[in-house]
């Protein structure tokens, strides 16, 4: 059975380490979607696998998505500094300390 492209989504994912982020569109662009950052947002919207950190997925910007706030406010910042991932004082991650650069490389 082929994988779907939201469970593609959640294998990448699930790789990003602890105090790192990547971007929406990052995942899209390695999994063949240029322009799929959206779509890799539903997928992380529609994820019920608690294995699956999807707080370190942050927009392109490197701010992170009021999606987390459900229950109460900053839920994902708070996770993320949690893991020593530092924000600005504008509210964003700079994503050239905090990126995952490793997306889409494969153990030889």
């Amino acid at each position: 059975m082929e994988e779907s492209f939201f469970d593609k989504v959640y294998e990448i994912v699930k790789q990003i380490p602890k105090g790192k982020v990547s971007t929406y569109g990052q995942i899209a662009s390695v999994l063949g979607m240029n322009r799929g950052a959206r779509t890799v947002g539903f997928a992380l919207a529609a994820c019920k696998d608690e294995n699956v950190p999807c707080h370190r997925v942050v927009d392109r910007f490197g701010r992170t998505k009021s999606a987390f706030d459900t229950y109460s406010t900053n839920v994902q910042r708070s996770m993320l500094e949690a893991e020593g991932v530092e924000f600005s004082e504008d509210n964003t991650i700079d994503l050239g300390k905090y990126l995952w650069c490793e997306i889409g490389k494969q153990d030889d």
